[in-house]
């Protein structure tokens, strides 16, 4: 008995710590800042959001090996201008082992000091901060979970304020509280920090229309961005709400189907978005024997932009 209780006072112990250091762990290296001389007012981008379950081996939810699988998603994530990663906990040297973005963010660590959250691009990321969720519930409150704000320079003028989010996990009532608690935070930050400035939000929200406890439309509403799988693919048209909603596996998802990994977009006063593609990539992140490389499908989308002097 004796000792359960000593066990029990050093767990409790041990989580005020921890508690206490989740706000101390957040700092960051700014990435290799570079101003580019491109005087380009319109172009192409194309963009990736991707869970790429980098938990430890033995607790992953993916069935591949992490270490090659993670490699191999570091190559494959070239084809993409702006990638954002969640769960890129436990592998990130192996994420970019293979991988060719000449900008990145640095790595901020493994469990449970690491959030998860990095973002790799072919143009310059010129300012890049992390900020950690003040509500969670569960397992995520044992990491440092949050999103992450950058500045991408896409030509001379041309700068997009691009997030990554990993939301609250699960369905149930305390957890689906905390993601609605997420999903404010992030709106108020992007208000206070984004103003009238042009918009690339992407990652995994753990949230769907179709379960009424998300707070989605309220997030819309109050940011002004819109869905590009709504807006492209399902023409304005949103799903509704589900009474007894359960999430579908997420390898089972396409374009028809909803995904909980989302991207959303708003134009700023000068540059503006036209997206041209929407894709659940089904196929491409696979490995040679035809298996998933993660336990979730990448989303891809892609923008014409035009910068209006």
């Amino acid at each position: 008995m004796t000792i359960l209780l000593i066990l029990a006072a050093l767990i409790i112990v041990l989580l005020f710590i921890f508690k206490g250091m989740k706000n101390k762990l957040i700092a960051v290296d700014f990435p290799n800042e570079e101003q580019t001389e491109d005087n380009l007012l319109q172009g192409k981008i194309s963009i990736l959001t991707y869970n790429i379950a980098g938990l430890p081996q033995g607790i992953s939810a993916a069935k591949m090996p992490r270490k090659v699988s993670i490699a191999e998603i570091g190559e494959k994530v070239h084809r993409f201008d702006i990638v954002n990663v969640q769960e890129d906990f436990n592998y990130n040297t192996s994420f970019y082992s293979k991988n060719e973005h000449p900008y990145r963010t640095d790595t901020k660590g493994k469990i449970p000091v690491g959030d998860g959250l990095n973002t790799l691009s072919k143009f310059p990321i010129i300012s890049y901060k992390r900020i950690p969720w003040r509500h969670c519930s569960g397992p995520d409150c044992w990491t440092v979970k949050g999103f992450t704000y950058s500045q991408i320079q896409l030509a001379n003028k041309v700068v997009v304020d691009v997030y990554n989010v990993h939301a609250n996990s699960s369905d149930n009532g305390r957890a689906a509280r905390a993601r609605r608690e997420n999903i404010r935070q992030l709106a108020n930050y992007i208000l206070e920090h984004s103003e009238n400035r042009p918009l690339i939000v992407m990652g995994d929200f753990n949230a769907h229309y179709a379960f009424k406890k998300d707070n989605l439309h309220e997030f819309l509403v109050t940011t002004g961005l819109t869905d590009g799988w709504v807006q492209y693919y399902r023409k304005g048209v949103f799903p509704e709400v589900i009474p007894k909603f359960l999430a579908q596996h997420m390898l089972s998802l396409n374009n028809d189907t909803e995904s909980l990994d989302k991207i959303f977009f708003r134009n700023g006063d000068k540059l503006k978005f036209n997206p041209i593609d929407y894709q659940v990539e089904l196929d491409y992140f696979r490995n040679a024997d035809g298996y998933a490389l993660s336990d979730h499908l990448a989303v891809s989308m892609q923008f014409e932009w035009i910068w209006e002097e």
